[in-house]
């Protein structure tokens, strides 16, 4: 059955959420697209750029318009939907890490604040669960904490997995050396490397101090990149375990020399916390460089038998099981295979299949 459907694409710029959305644009044929014109230039898009989250996004959604378009359903990808739209809703939910780890929140130093941004950020999740027709998990960890918290029934909750983008391959070590020295990176040692931001729930710090740790820690270098790390530079824990010069930092870095880096580096290493999906371990995977990471949420679902588990928060087994990826000899090209059964091709389908199943 084929159906119209609409989707707010306002987070298309943002890293997450956006990588999801510019993916399913590929794939699917919306009916209509709800966002800014100057990003998005195609005939059937309804200007909306109201900003995320707040009294304005509600008010300044086109209720009338897009009641014209007269679409099946409208998805919206993340967890702010619009209060007052009387038609069909489905919602993806990617994480639910302000409510599992409420003590990450922003203004923690306010516990007043705190308190009024969880339960701001649990009254969006609660509507949009209550107030979809379907919900769409990227993970099934996802999916258990949206059971959990919000009392769903499962069969209102489908899995589908994010993919990971056809541009993620393997490359030959001479055609990335150039990294070497455009950041500074020792072409003698082995290179770990990390990808991310730098909130409390990503553990950047505990993974610095198991650098410390590990027994070849001399032989290698740590590569820390992302746009949090424009102003990392003189991280306190580093400069009191003496690795100043064991760390580099590359700051933003483009999806060009973000796959390049993927290639440089011996070991990608994720020690986060808590992760609705790590869309990181896949592209590392798909780039055949091995991946050490943490055993909570979803990641081990995401990084299946290939990945080395470790436990977040013991620097002892980060560590230890950095020092065993490191040796693992593992066949880039079965790592490869393996990631290349994450692809948006088939989350946009199984997407259309979730929303379609609606109207059965």
């Amino acid at each position: 059955m084929k159906i119209k459907v609409a989707i707010d694409s306002r987070m298309i710029t943002w890293t997450g959420v956006g990588a999801y959305l510019r993916n399913l644009l590929k794939f699917i044929d919306y009916s209509a697209i709800l966002g800014d014109p100057a990003i998005i230039s195609k005939p059937n898009i309804i200007p909306y750029t109201a900003p995320i989250y707040g009294l304005r996004e509600q008010l300044a959604f086109p209720y009338r318009i897009l009641k014209k378009t007269k679409p099946d359903i409208l998805h919206v990808p993340h967890s702010n939907i619009p209060w007052f739209y009387r038609g069909k809703i489905a919602v993806t939910i990617h994480d639910l890490t302000h409510l599992i780890y409420p003590k990450f929140l922003p203004h923690k130093k306010y516990t007043r604040i705190s308190k009024l941004v969880y339960f701001y950020f649990y009254f969006l999740n609660w509507f949009a669960c209550k107030r979809a027709c379907h919900i769409i998990a990227i993970s099934n960890n996802t999916k258990k904490d949206i059971i959990n918290f919000f009392k769903v029934k499962p069969e209102k909750i489908s899995v589908v997995h994010s993919g990971v983008c056809e541009e993620f391959i393997i490359k030959e070590k001479s055609a990335v050396e150039y990294l070497c020295k455009k950041y500074s990176i020792p072409i003698d040692k082995k290179v770990l490397l990390y990808v991310g931001n730098l909130t409390p729930h990503k553990n950047v710090e505990r993974l610095i101090s198991a650098f410390a740790k590990m027994q070849n820690k001399n032989d290698c270098c740590l590569v820390l990149a992302g746009k949090a790390f424009d102003l990392f530079s003189g991280n306190q824990k580093a400069k009191e375990l003496g690795l100043e010069k064991s760390i580099v930092q590359t700051g933003f870095i483009s999806q060009e020399k973000l796959i390049d880096l993927y290639n440089l580096a011996d070991l990608f290493v994720f020690p986060s916390i808590y992760e609705g999906f790590g869309l990181p371990v896949l592209e590392s995977l798909a780039c055949g460089t091995p991946v050490a990471c943490s055993k909570t949420s979803s990641l081990p679902e995401v990084g299946g038998e290939l990945a080395f588990y470790f436990d977040p928060f013991d620097e002892n087994d980060i560590a230890m099981q950095m020092d065993k990826a490191l040796h693992s000899q593992q066949d880039p090209k079965e790592l490869r295979n393996y990631a290349l059964q994450f692809s948006w091709e088939k989350t946009a389908e199984k997407t259309l299949n979730a929303l379609s199943s609606i109207f059965v």
